[in-house]
C-alpha cells in the first residue's frame, strides 16, 4: 500500500515501509523444516559457548593457534544468533513483514559475521602455513600480539566493508514491489527489487563476493600448495602424516563453510534457481557450519579433546 501510494502521488523516490519476506512457499511440511534450524541454533549456541569457556578459562589454550578459534567462534555464535531467531519469529508465527531499518540491520549482521567466519579460515590456513613451512620461527612470527592485531584489523575492516554496503540500499527506490524472496533480508534480493539505478549495488556485490568468497578460497588453496611443497622435502611418511593431520581439523572447517557456499553462488550465477531450492540450500549453508565447527574442535583437536578428558576425570573422581 505504501509502494501504490507513493507512485501515486508521483514521488520519484520510494522507500517501503516494511518488506514482506516470502520463505518457502507451497511446501506442505515447511515447520518442520525451520524446527530443524532452531535445533541447529540451540546445538551452535551450546557449542560454541562451550568453546569460548573452555578456551578462556584454560591458560594452556591461550595461544595464537586458539586466538583464531576464539574467533571462529564468536564469528559463529554472532552469524547464528542474527540469523535463526529471527527466521524463527518470522516464519513459526507468521509474521514475515519486517520494518525497513530492521531489515538493513539484520542484513547487517548477517553478513558481517559471515565474513569474519571467511577471513578468520585464511588467518588460520596461514597460521598452518606457518607452523609447517617455517617451525623454526614459527613462534617469532605468529605470536598473541600479531594475531590479536590481525583480528582487529580484520573485524574493522570487515565492518566498514559491509556497513558500506548496506548503507548503499538506502540509495535505491523500491517502486515496484516489497516482497523478498529469501528467508531473511539477503542483500541480493532486496537490491534488486529495486527500479533505479543499481549499478553501485552490484559493484559492491561483485566485490564482496571476490573478498569474501573467490579471494578466501584462492588464498587457502595457495597456502596448502605450499604446506605439501614443505612435506615433499620431508624423508618420512610418518612426518608428512604427523604434519598434515595438524591440518585435518582447519580442512574440515573449510569445507564446510566454503564448499557449500561456493557450489550455491556458482549454480546462482549459471542457471535460475527455483526459489524454494535457492532457499533451502542458502539457509542450510549459513545454519550448518556454525552448529558442526564446535564439533569439529572437539573431535579433531588433541589439546581440547585432553582437556575435557581431564575435567570430566575430575568430576567423576573422588572427593
Amino acid at each position: 500500500n505504501a509502494i501504490n501510494t507513493s507512485i501515486s502521488l508521483n514521488m520519484s523516490f520510494v522507500r517501503p515501509e516494511y518488506f514482506f519476506i516470502t520463505g518457502l512457499t507451497g511446501i506442505q511440511y515447511s515447520r518442520y523444516f525451520y524446527m530443524f534450524l532452531f535445533c541447529t541454533y540451540v546445538i551452535a549456541v551450546i557449542g560454541n559457548s562451550a568453546v569460548l569457556l573452555l578456551i578462556a578459562v584454560e591458560r594452556s589454550l591461550h595461544s595464537p593457534k586458539y586466538i583464531g578459534v576464539i574467533n571462529l567462534a564468536l564469528a559463529d555464535f554472532g552469524e547464528t544468533n542474527a540469523l535463526i531467531p529471527n527466521m524463527m519469529k518470522t516464519f513459526l508465527f507468521d509474521s514475515n513483514y519486517i520494518s525497513y531499518n530492521a531489515c538493513l540491520a539484520n542484513m547487517f549482521f548477517v553478513f558481517f559475521f559471515t565474513t569474519m567466519q571467511c577471513s578468520t579460515l585464511v588467518v588460520l590456513a596461514y597460521d598452518r602455513f606457518v607452523a609447517i613451512c617455517l617451525p623454526l620461527r614459527y613462534h617469532a612470527i605468529v605470536t598473541n600480539t600479531v594475531m590479536s592485531v590481525v583480528f582487529s584489523a580484520t573485524w574493522a575492516f570487515n565492518a566498514f566493508m559491509v556497513a558500506l554496503t548496506v548503507s548503499l540500499i538506502n540509495r535505491l527506490s523500491f517502486c515496484k514491489t516489497n516482497v523478498v524472496l529469501g528467508f531473511f533480508c539477503d542483500h541480493g534480493p532486496v537490491y534488486k527489487l529495486s527500479c533505479n539505478d543499481r549499478t553501485i549495488n552490484n559493484v559492491m556485490a561483485a566485490l564482496n563476493m571476490g573478498l569474501y568468497l573467490v579471494a578466501p578460497i584462492i588464498l587457502i588453496v595457495l597456502s596448502y600448495l605450499g604446506i605439501f611443497i614443505a612435506l615433499s622435502k620431508v624423508t618420512t611418511w610418518e612426518g608428512r602424516l604427523k604434519a598434515l593431520k595438524t591440518c585435518v581439523t582447519h580442512l574440515l572447517l573449510v569445507a564446510s563453510l566454503f564448499l557449500p557456499l561456493f557450489c550455491i553462488y556458482m549454480v546462482a550465477s549459471t542457471t535460475t534457481l527455483p526459489a524454494n531450492i535457492r532457499i533451502l540450500s542458502t539457509s542450510l549453508a549459513y545454519a550448518v557450519p556454525p552448529m558442526i565447527n564446535p564439533i569439529i574442535y572437539v573431535l579433531n583437536t588433541a589439546e581440547i579433546r585432553d582437556l575435557i578428558r581431564k575435567v570430566f576425570k575430575n568430576r567423576s573422581g573422588p572427593t
